[in-house]
């Protein structure tokens, strides 16, 4: 095996951890960082993550770290597993430790609300083009590749060294990790499927039943295509693993934290007591109003993804953003 400088992990959430726990289960020296320092002096102590991966040993390669610079000194690229709208937090510490043309590779899915932006178009925003970007996206619940369940995943970047290297950390025993360069496709793809998934949650929480939740899948798709083209994404991106792959999963299984928002939500919950009994960032809450921004800017027909932003808003409840969707025109598909 070729020796590596280790890789940085910015997050130690459930995806943060999971992707560090991945690294070092390779054999490739990972280096776990969080804001929160009381909480990784108890990953150091008790090599697991008890709050969100817990019952999952750290593999010996995996160190936790507590000093950002640090980190960033020995580390040969970094990982951000943050929450997207922390996104820029990290980013500016990387500029304060001069981590200059380091590799940034994007494990968070989101579109900043108060600009529109992708996370790709953040990191160049805030630290130049000279750094190489990546984006690893695809349908990955974090306790089944902590867990080493087989799963597969689109690494999608301009610099094919980059993405090769970070395909060689990541791709081994249960994990298979694929090569892509429609960065803005992937990241469209896993953003928008987060609100489609409130929507599902919605649905199967009114009992709809599963052709509605199909017809759901389906239509959303569509409706992430259809935004994805008008912003110069290739439509084959959205079939794949980072688009069909992503929403299906999202849409589907209660692991998803955005369609349990949507399962509380038809129960008649309120989003911020939906979310705090979640216990963690739901990322399609803040993602459906940026999704809608960029909708009305580009003139995209979103019906379902315009009906969640209103929902979130609490313009309408469940049940009416339903009506309102069966209640539009038919037309050709």
């Amino acid at each position: 095996m070729v020796a590596r400088s280790p890789l940085l992990v910015a997050g130690a959430g459930s995806w943060g951890t999971a992707l560090a726990i991945l690294v070092a289960r390779n054999g490739h020296p990972a280096l776990l960082w969080g804001r929160d320092s009381g909480g990784l002096a108890a990953l150091a102590r008790d090599r697991t993550n008890a709050r969100y991966l817990p019952g999952m040993p750290f593999p010996g390669h995996l160190t936790i770290i507590a000093d950002f610079a640090d980190g960033l000194r020995q580390a040969g690229s970094l990982i951000v597993a943050v929450p997207c709208h922390g996104l820029r937090q990290v980013l500016a510490l990387v500029r304060q430790a001069g981590g200059t043309g380091i590799g940034v590779a994007l494990a968070c899915k989101g579109i900043e609300i108060e600009t529109g932006l992708l996370p790709h178009q953040i990191v160049e925003a805030e630290l130049g083009p000279q750094h190489p970007t990546a984006v690893i996206s695809g349908p990955t619940f974090a306790g089944e590749v902590a867990a080493g369940l087989p799963t597969a995943v689109v690494v999608a970047s301009a610099s094919a060294d980059f993405a090769a290297d970070l395909i060689a950390r990541l791709h081994g025993g249960t994990f298979r990790a694929y090569r892509g360069d429609d960065v803005l496709g992937v990241e469209v793809g896993g953003a928008v499927k987060n609100v489609l998934a409130i929507a599902a949650g919605v649905s199967d929480g009114l009992g709809f039943g599963a052709n509605s939740r199909a017809a759901l899948i389906t239509r959303g798709l569509a409706e992430v295509m259809r935004l994805g083209a008008v912003m110069g994404a290739r439509r084959d991106t959205f079939m794949g693993l980072a688009g069909l792959g992503d929403l299906v999963l999202t849409c589907t299984q209660d692991q998803s934290r955005n369609r349990r928002l949507g399962l509380a939500l038809a129960r008649g919950e309120g989003v911020e007591a939906a979310i705090a009994a979640i216990g963690q960032a739901v990322e399609g809450v803040r993602t459906a109003q940026a999704v809608a921004g960029l909708a009305r800017k580009y003139g995209v027909e979103m019906p379902i993804a315009m009906q969640v932003a209103r929902l979130l808003r609490g313009e309408c409840t469940p049940r009416e953003a339903v009506q309102s969707l069966l209640a539009r025109e038919p037309r050709a598909e």
